[in-house]
């Protein structure tokens, strides 16, 4: 898979989090499925990495992904590289609900889990990267060649 640019990462990112989706409850609210999802990355990572790496990039995604996703202003990396704070946005007075809507933490997870994606790329390289996903989710086949169009998906 040619893991190079946003949009692709950003593909993989929705798979990530429809294979949680579908391998959690439906009565999970999104930001539980975001957290699977962040939380199989950093304990891949960390085993790979170790914290403080981890917590970098983290904190590097949570950042860039902030520009995207307002709802993701009130999270936070911790020390441990756990995320905090998903989830926490509380609408201001006078806001319309097409305006509540626009902070869902839906686009904020796909967003997060998109930079941190495009990051573990870039400084691992695709190989490993491949790797770690593989160690995080031993059964999907979100990484697999499409017979379609012959590309890995």
């Amino acid at each position: 898979m040619n893991m190079t640019t946003s949009r692709e990462m950003r593909e993989l990112a929705h798979r990530l989090l429809a294979y949680e989706a579908g391998a959690g409850k439906a009565s999970e609210p999104a930001e539980s499925v975001t957290l699977r999802v962040y939380e199989k990355l950093r304990q891949s990572l960390i085993v790979f990495a170790g914290t403080t790496a981890f917590h970098s990039l983290a904190f590097r995604a949570l950042t860039q992904a902030k520009s995207e996703a307002p709802s993701l202003w009130a999270a936070e990396i911790a020390g441990d590289g756990s995320l905090q704070g998903l989830g926490e946005f509380e609408p201001e007075a006078g806001m319309d609900k097409d305006q509540v809507g626009e902070y869902s933490t839906g686009d904020g997870g796909i967003a997060l889990i998109t930079r941190l994606l495009c990051l573990l790329s870039m400084f691992l390289g695709e190989a490993l990267t491949l790797s770690l996903l593989r160690n995080a989710w031993p059964n999907a086949n979100f990484y697999n060649r499409s017979p379609e169009n012959g590309r890995k998906s």
